[in-house]
């Protein structure tokens, strides 16, 4: 049977199909145009490209796929697991799940976009045992830059916050510093092959407010970098410099507070192979592979496919 996942992001819309027989996940995907020199989207813009593009996705996902062998729908309705969490990007998703669940008849579960992030890089570290035990999950992309403390539940997880960005997040930082430097949005995979071209050391002072973060002064601090002429090269070293050390005394912080609990990093930020790499070495945390770890349907596909068996990870 297959379990149907749809989550219609800030910058991404996405579908997946999670199959219980191979315990494979199909997905398809696609980003939101963002016009040139632009930061990211609208609400109302958001909304509008959503619609547009979430049929065709749909259409190639099931292309070769019996559609009545879709035993349950799963959809992100919210950007995170709290009371008044809301962005109307996320309606599209929930609105169209409503409609497909009624018309074929099977169940609809919801969830959250971060909950669907961290179920997507569980499934594709090959760490579902975490779906029963605490750990510690990084979400850092450009909407969000928290740490929660997990409790795997089975069919899901119980997320408690435990450390946030006071400012600017992660993904945010990287992109307005990326169009500085002449990049495209989103800025992540250019900046950081522009960081791996640095041959200079790079020094930078996070500043951190016990677990908490502020980003915003790695901003500032590049765009002096500019100001000043150093090499693009550097610059982008600089900032992806400065988020690695603000995310290593978070983590660091943290296990002294909670204990040595495991570690997963995911959204799309955590893809970077300078920060993936420094953290394997460090920590032996777990990352999303990069497919899953940017804006994707595939933890709620996932998340579907527990939730309707309450499935253990025992049984997996």
């Amino acid at each position: 049977m297959y379990y149907l996942g749809i989550d219609t992001s800030n910058y991404t819309t996405s579908v997946a199909l999670y199959d219980s027989g191979s315990g494979t996940v199909l997905q398809q995907k696609k980003l939101l145009p963002v016009r040139e020199g632009q930061l990211g989207l609208r609400q109302s813009d958001a909304v509008f490209h959503h619609t547009a593009q979430l049929h065709s996705l749909f259409a190639q996902l099931v292309r070769d796929i019996d559609t009545t062998k879709i035993a349950a729908i799963g959809a992100s309705s919210r950007p995170r697991p709290i009371d008044g969490s809301y962005m109307p990007c996320f309606t599209v998703g929930q609105n169209t799940a409503k409609v497909l669940s009624a018309a074929l008849k099977v169940p609809l579960y919801e969830f959250s976009h971060q909950e669907g992030h961290i179920a997507a890089a569980l499934f594709s570290a090959d760490k579902t045992e975490l779906f029963e035990q605490r750990f510690i999950a990084f979400h850092v992309s450009g909407g969000t830059t928290e740490a929660v403390l997990a409790q795997g539940r089975g069919d899901g997880f119980d997320l408690k916050l435990a450390a946030k960005t006071l400012d600017l997040n992660a993904g945010q930082a990287i992109d307005r510093v990326g169009l500085k430097l002449g990049l495209s949005f989103p800025c992540g995979a250019q900046l950081e092959q522009l960081a791996l071209k640095n041959t200079e050391p790079v020094r930078v002072r996070p500043t951190l407010k016990g677990c908490d973060c502020c980003l915003s002064g790695v901003e500032n601090r590049c765009q002096k970098l500019i100001d000043e002429g150093r090499p693009a090269a550097y610059t982008a070293a600089y900032c992806l410099e400065y988020i690695r050390q603000t995310l290593s005394q978070m983590t660091d912080r943290l296990l002294e507070k909670y204990g040595e609990l495991p570690l997963l990093y995911a959204g799309g930020v955590m893809s970077n192979s300078i920060i993936k790499n420094s953290f394997t070495e460090k920590y032996n945390a777990a990352f999303a592979e990069p497919q899953f770890a940017s804006d994707n349907a595939a933890g709620i596909a996932v998340l579907c496919y527990r939730k309707a068996l309450d499935v253990h990870s025992e049984l997996c």
